[in-house]
């Protein structure tokens, strides 16, 4: 079969909600990864990730009948199923943590480097997680997932302007946070 010859993610829905478990089983391989990578980036744990994107997709088996295909993709359907699963979780567990720490591995001949490089991304990943769930979910989804403003307004449900404003007030916070100088031409 090749890329063409894919079902699209309605169909496989249509066929899972009829009780195809391989279409689940192809939808879940198709789309597990982004609803992790979201739920990760929001909550800074790879247990709490783990444990939202089972819930999405059990969500998924349970509700999969109120997608509607002319509302928006299926991605960011279950990226707004994700997104009320962490926020339920972040305001049960208030307390802060650390992020994961980062899977690169440094070449031996530049250590050093290396080692500055993952402080900068640790730095970088706790201004985010400090970030308020509103603006963390833009710069996730729109900077880190790389959705499109009308996707992440879907995920969100809200409009496409709440998004636009919303990130660039969530990188102003990080170059607050981050102490960037706006005169250094690292800002948008």
């Amino acid at each position: 079969m090749n890329v063409t010859d894919e079902p699209t993610d309605a169909a496989l829905l249509d066929r899972m909600l009829a009780g195809d478990e391989e279409a689940f089983t192809m939808l879940y391989r198709r789309r597990q990864g982004a609803v992790y990578r979201f739920a990760l980036h929001m909550c800074g744990s790879e247990a709490a990730a783990e444990d939202v994107t089972q819930e999405v997709f059990l969500a998924l088996i349970r509700d999969g009948s109120a997608y509607r295909v002319e509302r928006g993709s299926l991605a960011a359907f279950l990226c707004g199923i994700a997104r009320n699963h962490v926020l339920r979780r972040l305001d049960r567990e208030r307390a802060n943590r650390a992020m994961p720490e980062s899977t690169e591995f440094a070449a031996p001949d530049d250590v050093a480097g290396e080692v500055l490089r993952g402080e900068d991304i640790e730095r970088v990943r706790r201004a985010v997680l400090a970030l308020p769930a509103r603006y963390r979910e833009v710069v996730v989804l729109c900077d880190l997932e790389e959705m499109d403003y009308a996707a992440a307004a879907q995920a969100l449900g809200c409009a496409v302007g709440t998004v636009r404003s919303r990130l660039h007030r969530a990188r102003r916070l990080l170059v607050e946070k981050l102490g960037i100088s706006r005169k250094a031409g690292c800002v948008r």
